[in-house]
């Protein structure tokens, strides 16, 4: 018969009356049948799927609304999976091959109920032969004592479901049984309906009402389309490999399913077949998890989710921050203000291209092959570097994909293909108290389910492992996941969003890898590690939580690297003792990028840190760390240090940030402790500790869940359990003052603003085309050193020190700052700097009280070389003065009128600072023989009161 005889649509009119043994001999009969077979797909083949009484719709219960790729591949896969029980491995053998099939063919078929052979199950399992199949019809059916199966059977509940109830404790005795179709609750005498401890038993579209399910290893269990309500659950002890599928959880009183013990050495018949099952099940190829109907994951994308291409020009920041992101918002105290000006800035009112004009007649002086010069030039392909580009980076670091991760990370790469211990797939936990908790060596795969309103969604402890892939936590009272007690595993993939406190909890020596999540929308935190957790936190999406992105705290010392961004508060906190390694790419946040307080002392590395609302980085409060080759540029501070903290900042790219590029302040600094410490407008608690608040969060989290903690045995006191084997170990070098070295601090509103009471260090940085002052030290009681700096090009005076400030400048070099190069009123030493070319005076020294200003090359623009006003005590000698500009009518201390043209080279030594210039030395190793030998000497008195002393410059 060939099928063109007739049409298509009519040869499927035909065919759809077909049974399904018949539709599977028409495959078989040439390829044109077989392609028309398969044609039937969403007539015949969903029918016959949806119509089978030992299943439910493919996608349920999570999405009984989506239809499956393939009806019939949905059936096909159906009947493989409730096959298995069937397969016993002795059975299968050579030498009992025959008398196997003679026991399928002879299998008899029981019935049990009112009216036919048996009126009871136990009286029909005490005449069954292996593998009969005995059909229960519908009634209760109820035993008073335990019930053993002792040779593999089938029960099957005819009718619809829900219209056969067992209330009974069955023990499995024998190889294998299956149940379908049939209802559990528990009988009188106990809570167990159903347990085995070597044998293999499946459940097929079985519900559990209050009862429990128990599998001790090396019995095996596979549970398909089955429902656990009303305080069910399921207890896996030892188990080797047992798999659930498509079950739902609903309304637990503890754990709905509970994993407990290293896997069992001994393995029985079943453990190959579910493992190939598992195996064969198709994953999503999509990174996304599977969602939800009415989930919140439902909602569009955020605008930032994608982080690929991060394409944000300065006029987009201009636009998203409210005004201009360079200057607006920053604070210009009055010691710079418009309002005072010394003589030699009042005369630079006249405005920027009055000076211009004189700097086209200056004698030039040649200073652009200064140390730092590399910085500032155009890269080999032309473009601009960082510190001269009028534009932050406009595209960000994209993260990684798993497979990228996988392929990098062998750990990780193990575990996504394990196959061991409990395997729960494509299930729902919803309105109870637990989902799955893993103690005592556990081990659990889960993937692709849905965890909704629970107390928590998983709990992994005491040495368990878990693998969680594409799964959906979400809407959980406490945390969604739980790690602690050594716990360990990969979490990849999953969307965990909308938790009431932190989406992940990595709690005492817990190490998991945690991959390509998105977890976004908590109430809380998103991650938090601390009580010397760790793990590896990479490539996930973290946004939108009402809290830090990542908190880590009490020696919690993870790796991290992420992109966390639109967060409510700061993208990564850093408190009590936290330490890490951090490299993220932090946007968009309301608060700091980062904030380290209270002993915190990470290693911030190579992070983006950038169009935040707030500051990029806070070091508060006794906080510490290595911030290294990051990139900084937000509405706030670039970073903010308080005085009795000890960080290191190397190698970063503080630019474009609207107010200071490097702040440090004074520990009760009133202007600034309200803003600082936590108490900002309509956020409890962030900022101070995270503050406060976060903290408080951790401790709420601890409350909410401290009744599940006594019930596994854990002690809830973390706070004292912060020893850990590396406590303290660091290799970067050790520190007693906080340390600004080798950064590039560009574009900001005041390039280094210090109001401090403690110690600073500042080394070999690039400070250029700041708005305010490149440096601006208002207070500073303890000795700041500014060595081998480039403060150039910026809006208004190069360095400015005030009165009571103790302050050493020695090796920088200052030029083209649009006011004074120097303008100090402190006490200290202004040492063998270059200031050439300011607008203002070279070095204008002013109610000093002690300082020494002494082998300095000084060419001012216009004014002077070297001022000194009002009272003032100190030595001045060895210093060379360049002439700057022949019109200039300021009283130097010699002009040669003949040198209008004149251009000098720096050298011997060249340009400040010096490429090799040491940045650790105090002052007193700096080696003498730096002196510049001079042309000509003259003495002129100081004026203004100064010390029987003399000035002694030397004038060219």
């Amino acid at each position: 018969m060939e099928v063109g005889s007739l049409p298509v649509e009519l040869w499927r009119v035909i065919l759809a009356y077909l049974p399904l043994p018949d539709l599977g001999r028409c495959c078989q009969v040439c390829r044109a049948w077989r392609e028309l077979i398969f044609s039937l797909d969403n007539t015949r083949w969903r029918q016959l799927c949806l119509g089978c009484p030992e299943c439910r719709h493919p996608n349920w219960p999570s999405q009984p609304h989506l239809e499956p790729p393939s009806w019939r591949e949905a059936l096909k896969q159906h009947a493989l999976a409730t096959r298995t029980w069937t397969r016993n491995g002795q059975e299968l053998q050579s030498s009992a091959c025959l008398l196997f099939f003679r026991r399928r063919k002879d299998r008899r078929v029981w019935h049990v109920g009112p009216g036919y052979e048996f009126e009871t199950l136990r009286g029909a399992l005490g005449v069954v032969g292996p593998y009969d199949r005995v059909f229960l019809h519908p009634g209760v059916y109820e035993e008073q004592a335990e019930v053993a199966l002792k040779v593999p059977v089938e029960l099957v509940g005819v009718g619809r479901l829900g219209e056969v109830a067992l209330l009974v404790c069955i023990e499995q005795q024998c190889p294998t049984a299956r149940l379908c179709n049939l209802v559990f609750m528990p009988p009188w005498f106990s809570t167990v309906v159903y347990k085995t401890s070597w044998g293999h038993v499946q459940l097929d579209n079985c519900n559990f009402e209050g009862a429990q399910l128990q599998i001790r290893g090396p019995g095996t269990c596979q549970a398909r389309f089955c429902s656990f309500s009303q305080g069910s659950s399921a207890h896996l002890l030892g188990v080797v490999l047992s798999l659930l599928d498509s079950c739902d959880f609903s309304g637990s009183d503890s754990a709905s399913v509970t994993v407990e013990g290293p896997p069992a050495s001994e393995r029985n018949w079943a453990c190959k077949h579910l493992a190939a099952l598992a195996r064969s099940f198709p994953s999503q190829s999509s990174s996304t998890p599977r969602g939800h109907e009415g989930s919140s994951n439902d909602k569009p994308e955020p605008p930032g989710g994608n982080v690929k291409k991060e394409n944000i020009s300065m006029e987009d920041w201009k636009r998203r921050t409210g005004g201009d992101a360079v200057c607006r918002g920053t604070v210009i105290e009055d010691p710079w203000s418009d309002g005072e000006h010394s003589d030699g800035e009042e005369e630079n009112q006249e405005g920027t291209n009055n000076t211009k004009k004189l700097f086209t007649l200056d004698y030039k002086i040649l200073y652009d092959h200064h140390g730092l010069s590399h910085l500032l030039k155009p890269r080999a392909d032309g473009s601009l570097p960082l510190a001269s580009s009028p534009n932050p980076p406009s595209v960000t670091p994209e993260p990684l994909t798993l497979q990228q991760e996988l392929d990098r990370d062998p750990e990780a790469q193990m575990l996504a293909s394990s196959i061991l211990g409990c395997i729960l797939r494509r299930c729902v936990f919803r309105d109870g108290k637990g989902g799955v908790h893993l103690s005592n060596y556990g081990q659990a795969r889960l993937e692709e389910n849905l965890f909704r309103s629970l107390n928590y969604a998983v709990r992994c402890i005491q040495h368990s492992t878990i693998v969680m892939l594409r799964n959906e936590v979400c809407e959980c009272r406490a945390s969604g996941v739980f790690l602690r007690l050594s716990a360990q595993g990969l979490i990849a993939e999953n969307n965990i969003h909308s938790n009431g406190e932190a989406g992940l909890d990595i709690r005492k020596g817990a190490n998991p890898i945690i991959l390509c999540n998105k977890i976004h929308s908590g109430l809380r935190s998103g991650v938090v590690v601390l009580g010397n957790g760790k793990g590896s936190v990479r490539s996930n999406l973290i946004y939108n939580n009402k809290e830090a992105g990542v908190y880590i705290l009490f020696s919690g010392n993870p790796v991290v690297g992420n992109c966390i961004f639109q967060g409510q508060a700061a993208g990564v906190a850093i408190n009590e003792n936290g330490r890490g390694l951090i490299t993220n790419v932090i946007r968009e946040n309301q608060w700091g990028g980062v904030d380290i307080r209270r002993g915190g002392d990470p290693i911030l590395k190579n992070n983006y840190i950038c169009y935040g609302y707030s500051d990029g980085v806070v070091v508060g409060e006794r906080g510490r760390g290595l911030i290294e080759g990051n990139h900084v540029y937000n509405k706030g501070c670039g970073v903010w240090v308080m005085s009795s903290s000890l960080p290191q900042l190397l190698g970063n790219y503080i630019i474009h940030n609207c107010m200071y590029g490097l702040a440090v302040f004074c520990r009760k600094d009133p202007d600034n402790i309200e803003a600082r410490e936590g108490n900002w407008p309509g956020q409890e608690g962030m900022g101070g500790d995270v503050g406060n608040g976060e903290r408080r969060g951790v401790e709420g989290e601890a409350r909410e869940g401290q009744e599940n903690f006594n019930e596994e045995g854990e002690l809830f006191a973390w706070e004292s359990d912060l020893d850990s084997e590396d406590e303290r170990h660091s290799a970067r070098r050790s520190i007693s003052v906080a340390l600004m070295e080798g950064n590039c601090v560009s574009f900001n509103g005041v390039g280094l603003y210090v109001k401090s009471s403690e110690a600073l260090n500042v080394f070999a940085n690039l400070m250029n085309r700041n708005c305010g002052p490149g440096v601006a030290v208002l207070q500073s009681t303890q000795l700041t050193r500014l060595v081998t700096n480039c403060i150039v090009e910026n809006g208004r005076g190069g360095v400015t020190v005030e009165k009571d400030c103790r302050v050493e400048l020695r090796g920088n070099g200052i030029y083209e700052n649009s006011g004074h190069g120097v303008r100090f009123s402190g006490s200290g030493q202004i040492v063998e700097n270059d200031v050439v070319s300011n607008c203002g005076y070279g070095i204008q020294v002013s109610a000093s009280t002690d300082i020494k200003v002494v082998r300095n090359r000084v060419q001012p623009a216009q004014g002077c070389g070297i001022a000194l006003l009002g009272p003032v005590k100190g030595v001045v000698h060895d210093n060379i003065l360049f002439q700057g500009h022949p019109e200039n009518k300021k009283p130097l201390l010699h002009t040669d009128a003949g040198n209008e043209t004149c251009v000098w080279v720096l050298e011997n030594p060249p340009p400040r600072p010096l490429a090799s210039s040491p940045t650790g030395l105090s002052s007193s190793q700096y080696p003498s023989r730096l002196g510049i030998s001079v042309t000509t000497r003259v003495g002129a008195a100081v004026e203004s009161g100064c010390h029987s002393g003399s000035m002694f410059c030397s004038i060219l």
